[in-house]
């Protein structure tokens, strides 16, 4: 949802932008993610996808999952990099924050290995920009009482081609 001339962008339009910011910095050669965690409307942490700290990037020595051909939402297993909602969950407890009752912002709707982190670090609610191929994780946030929001989101200087 682009901001109109003049107008000031709602908290959820503020922070989707700073995820998507965050984006810029993934590493992951199939889909760049960016994460932002807030509490009381301030930022705890962020995160992107790409490989843990100190290792060669995907770039640099290939993407097995493409190698593979396996499709998006499937095997997380074999992929090298975290997840940005990850990251930005392994941010927060790096530097001791509690993110109890906090909400996570993320390009992308979370995949059910990040669900289940993002429910028992005590996150309330979700906002996502794009839809992610994994149904279960929409049905465990359901059923943990996470509130999931599946904004709508085009920038204006992304073009037609928004999410």
């Amino acid at each position: 949802m682009a901001q109109q001339e003049g107008a000031r962008p709602s908290w959820d339009e503020y922070f989707m932008r700073i995820a998507h910011e965050v984006a810029t910095r993934s590493t992951c050669l199939r889909r760049q993610v960016g994460a932002v965690v807030v509490l009381d409307k301030r930022i705890l942490s962020t995160g992107y996808n790409g490989v843990p700290s100190g290792l060669p990037h995907c770039a640099e020595v290939g993407c097995l999952r493409d190698q593979l051909n396996v499709p998006s939402g499937e095997r997380h297993e074999l992929c090298r990099g975290l997840h940005a909602e990850m990251n930005a969950l392994l941010q927060g407890a790096r530097y001791g924050l509690s993110m109890q009752g906090a909400m996570l912002y993320s390009t992308h709707a979370p995949c059910s290995l990040c669900t289940k982190m993002i429910i028992n670090t005590g996150i309330v609610r979700v906002v996502a920009a794009a839809a992610y191929p994994d149904g279960f994780a929409r049905e465990m946030l359901e059923q943990a009482g996470v509130e999931f929001v599946q904004m709508e989101w085009k920038a204006a200087e992304e073009g037609d081609d928004a999410i």
